[in-house]
């Protein structure tokens, strides 16, 4: 009997599918053509997928929507409907925590938005949302999908609409890669933190070509809205890096410092700084006059655990400092006057800036410690007609308005409403501390002898003789921290070298603080 040839097995039909599936995944993975990537990168630009596996832990990504497609139609564009419709969408993990994001997809209608592509934004918006987890934007945009007309305007909207919705609730991380134009602009606008990158990130309402027909002024997209522009002139820009690869490994250094949301604390970690360290290098930083400049950072630097200080727009404002820090392991959020910068007066930029900065570590539970080093308010017609009453008083709603643990340390010169507006006694803050050199009042001597001295001088036989015995009187009778004590306007007067032991055992304290503010739909800001 001849032997029977064997049947080959037959496929299983869902073979077939997986098969395809496979297929479809691959087209989505390299959606953009072989020559849109070498333009990416012949920009200095990497691709979406390229800055996903920057951002986040190795293998943690999970992609949502990677089969969208958009389902317009006109002037061509149903003839071409990429995978993806040129936006990645998902989740991951950073160092082990959760984040939800978008990466922009250049090399796929230049990363222009359509219906579909927000609507896979708003999908993870949501899940951000309800999940609690940080939300991070990547974007390299040119803006609203023409083709798809209002619809494109209507799904901006609903960007925006979320970022508002959920403001305050997780914290919102723009990073700006490419172009950002228009009113693109508006989404990064309103995120906690805006991330930029020297000579490919640009951010415009209206380009060159449209501001030359406009007004005439010849302008490059590099100077009307590069990063540099950002973070020195407008303060749009929070943080400046050289590239790429170094800003997102900011974004995840930033995290670190953020809790997921506003129901939880910002991260702990044990701190290999021990917290009964002696500050002795403060000694050596102040000055030994009271109208010589000093770094503030570097006394900030000596405080904090490590000397590790994440400053956020250290380019603009420079007159005053704020940032991320830990003490003890615990994360605080630091404002400080910069006697270098101004003399560390307030002005209007110095007191946007610091308002800002307050109201975000408010709104997530990340305790303010205070470095006051101020003499006043900057004076002049300028910064009086450009509104240095309301904006000044941002900064002094910031304050009152603020229920995370507040404490007050008064290096040096604390001067009338200016000293009142940083994190006083009076406004709220829990502790006020003050060095021996601190110098509390409402004027400085000089001032106050313009005013209470003048005739008295102007008639004096020994004018000089007579201004030099003022200013002692005036130094032993207010200049000093003590006056302030007496009346508890400074809960103690502290060694300087005992600056850090004094902070732990004080946020060591604080850490129970809980406080309700009264029943309200919201306060009105002085915007």
């Amino acid at each position: 009997m001849a032997a029977q040839e064997p049947i080959a097995p037959v496929a299983h039909p869902i073979q077939e599918h997986i098969a395809q599936l496979a297929e479809r995944r691959e087209q989505a993975l390299h959606a953009g053509t072989p020559e849109s990537i070498e333009r990416q990168h012949a920009r200095g630009k990497l691709t979406a997928r390229e800055r996903i596996d920057l951002l986040v832990d190795p293998g943690s990504f999970h992609e949502l929507d990677m089969l969208a497609r958009h389902r317009a139609h006109g002037f061509g564009i149903e003839n071409t409907r990429p995978l993806t419709d040129g936006v990645i969408t998902g989740w991951g993990t950073v160092d082990g925590r959760k984040i939800f994001l978008f990466a922009q997809d250049f090399t796929l209608f230049g990363g222009a938005l359509g219906e579909v592509f927000a609507e896979k934004i708003h999908k993870v918006m949501d899940l951000a949302a309800s999940t609690g987890a940080p939300f991070v934007g990547l974007n390299d945009g040119a803006g609203a999908r023409i083709q798809e007309g209002v619809v494109s305007l209507a799904s901006y909207g609903k960007i925006f609409q979320r970022n508002v919705s959920a403001s305050g609730v997780i914290p919102q991380i723009s990073v700006i890669l490419g172009p950002c134009a228009g009113g693109a602009v508006y989404s990064p606008a309103m995120t906690d933190f805006v991330f930029m990158v020297k000579g490919t990130s640009h951010m415009f309402i209206t380009g060159p070509d449209v501001v030359k027909a406009a007004t005439g002024e010849d302008v490059t997209q590099e100077e009307l809205g590069g990063a540099m522009t950002h973070a020195q002139k407008s303060g749009v820009a929070n943080f400046v890096f050289d590239d790429e690869a170094t800003c997102l490994e900011q974004v995840r250094y930033l995290l670190s410092f953020l809790p997921a949301n506003n129901l939880e604390d910002a991260p702990y970690y044990e701190p290999e700084d021990a917290p009964d360290r002696a500050c002795d290098g403060i000694i050596d930083i102040m000055p030994d006059a009271p109208n010589k400049p000093y770094d503030m950072k570097q006394v900030i630097a000596e405080v904090v655990d490590d000397g590790e200080f994440f400053e956020v727009n250290a380019l603009w404002a420079m007159n005053i400092v704020c940032g991320f820090a830990r003490v003890n392991g615990r994360v605080v959020g630091i404002v400080g006057n910069q006697p270098k910068i101004l003399a560390g007066c307030l002005d209007i930029e110095a007191s946007e800036k610091a308002a800002r900065f307050v109201r975000t570590c408010d709104a997530f539970n990340v305790p303010l410690v205070t470095f006051v080093d101020v003499p006043g308010f900057l004076p002049g017609t300028t910064q009086e007609y450009d509104g240095i009453i309301r904006h000044g008083a941002k900064l002094l709603y910031a304050y009152c308005e603020a229920t995370v643990p507040r404490i007050q340390i008064i290096t040096r010169k604390g001067y009338g409403g200016a000293f009142v507006v940083m994190n006083s006694k009076s406004i709220g803050a829990d502790l006020a501390y003050a060095w021996p050199s601190a110098e509390i009042a409402v004027m400085d001597a000089n001032g106050a002898a313009n005013i209470l001295l003048r005739r008295e001088l102007a008639s004096a036989p020994d004018p000089v003789a007579r201004k030099a015995e003022w200013d002692e009187e005036y130094r032993e009778r207010f200049a000093n921290p003590y006056n302030a004590a007496e009346r508890g306007y400074v809960d103690d007067v502290i060694d300087p070298r005992d600056t850090r032991r004094v902070l732990v055992d004080a946020l060591e304290m604080l850490s129970t603080k809980k406080e309700q503010m009264p029943a309200r739909k919201h306060g009105n800001v002085p915007l």
